[in-house]
């Protein structure tokens, strides 16, 4: 375990995060119930787009509520909204008004969840081993995508036809946000001492602070980029398998979380000690290189070896992003900078859901992983040209 990574508090958020993430990833699934009410991909995708949409909108609040009142309130408020709206689609029976007002619902809640429990951890984890304390904690989340989809596979076997076999997917996700929320009520509030403990009295910048760090512009970018190009296996890979009959979501997303686990807990230490920049390009790469092995797949088993590069990608890419951004943003802005980097994968799907469903009802699966694997290898080459001109910059 990463030096300084035993407190009560990490470990209580670790859990929050966990299990909200399973009841979350349960919805990887969810594509496949909205087919099942009457939706064409594209429609799936702009419906996923709403979703994001209303988490980007409450973004910059939440990180203002983070950075002058602290994370636990907005984590207790979000874990409340969460088990709530889960609850309520168990009311649904078509798409109208009412899917779409829940859509929004539960972007609201996760656009608050995701910010505030990773600026929790964040502010746990010593600058000296960040990354590396930063993957552990991702692990929280990535393990909820395997358990997730191979949860999701079981709870559809059950008997039920339609969209109708989604009822005991729901009430799981219900059980299981409920229990985050409870566990959430351990968190201390911890924001307070470590602000009097660093001496930092600087007021919060806002969201423009954050926007226009020149620092920060590159990172913005690429993880756009990501974020964007990841939407093609968050929304889509359910439909993908229904249509092509190759693999499963659960052995994807099992392949997926293992080869990333596999990294972050026996290699995390590795972009701390050589640089985080050495270690990023072979992760994106990799990620390239898996949705391009998924657009050629024909068996079971290249799903499974998708699954593995892609993991490669994450594993790493993922928290790299996310410590190069805690590392140069001031404390008193924390929460705001947090908040704005968890927006890009909402914005990812805002844009990337809508995209990749057209470009799936016109020309297939295979071009729509050709053009994720292109958006990430395009995103790459802009970073690091524009990352070292501005740092070159920064030096002189």
């Amino acid at each position: 375990m990463p030096e300084g990574l035993s407190s009560r508090a990490f470990w209580f958020c670790f859990w929050v995060n966990m299990l909200q993430g399973i009841a979350f990833n349960l919805f990887l699934h969810f594509p496949g119930y909205l087919h099942d009410l009457g939706a064409g991909d594209a429609e799936i995708g702009w419906i996923s787009g709403i979703t994001a949409m209303a988490a980007i909108v409450l973004r910059p609040p939440i990180g203002r509520a983070m950075d002058r009142h602290g994370r636990r309130p907005v984590i207790l408020v979000g874990g409340l909204l969460n088990a709530a709206v889960v609850g309520l689609y168990l009311a649904v029976e078509s798409i109208g008004p009412a899917l779409y007002v829940i859509r929004v619902l539960h972007g609201l809640a996760e656009a608050m969840l995701f910010s505030s429990l990773f600026t929790y951890a964040a502010d746990q984890v010593p600058a000296r081993n960040r990354t590396q304390g930063l993957a552990w904690f991702g692990i929280s989340g990535m393990l909820p995508m395997a358990i997730g989809g191979v949860l999701g596979d079981g709870l559809l076997g059950l008997e039920g036809q339609g969209a109708a076999r989604f009822d005991a997917l729901f009430q799981v996700a219900f059980g299981l946000a409920l229990l985050s929320l409870l566990v959430s009520l351990a968190l201390p509030e911890a924001w307070q001492a470590r602000r009097a403990a660093n001496g930092a009295t600087d007021p919060p910048g806002g969201l423009r602070a954050a926007l226009r760090q020149p620092e920060l512009g590159p990172l913005w970018l690429i993880g756009g980029a990501f974020s964007i190009a990841v939407t093609a296996l968050f929304v889509f890979t359910r439909r993908f398998v229904d249509e092509t009959g190759i693999g499963s979501v659960g052995s994807f997303f099992t392949a997926y979380t293992v080869a990333a686990l596999f990294l972050r807990v026996f290699f995390g230490w590795l972009p701390d000690r050589i640089g985080p920049k050495r270690v990023l390009l072979p992760a994106l790469l990799a990620l390239a290189a898996g949705f391009l092995w998924l657009g050629q797949a024909t068996v079971d088993r290249d799903v499974v070896i998708g699954g593995v590069l892609c993991g490669i990608g994450h594993g790493y890419a993922f928290p790299i992003l996310f410590g190069l951004v805690v590392s140069r943003t001031p404390e008193a802005n924390r929460g705001m900078a947090m908040a704005v980097f968890t927006a890009l994968f909402d914005v990812g799907v805002l844009t990337g859901g809508p995209f990749f469903g057209l470009w799936i009802e016109r020309s297939g699966f295979s071009a729509m992983f050709l053009a994720a694997a292109l958006i990430t290898l395009a995103g790459t080459l802009v970073f690091y040209s524009w990352d070292g001109r501005v740092l070159d910059r920064k030096i002189e």
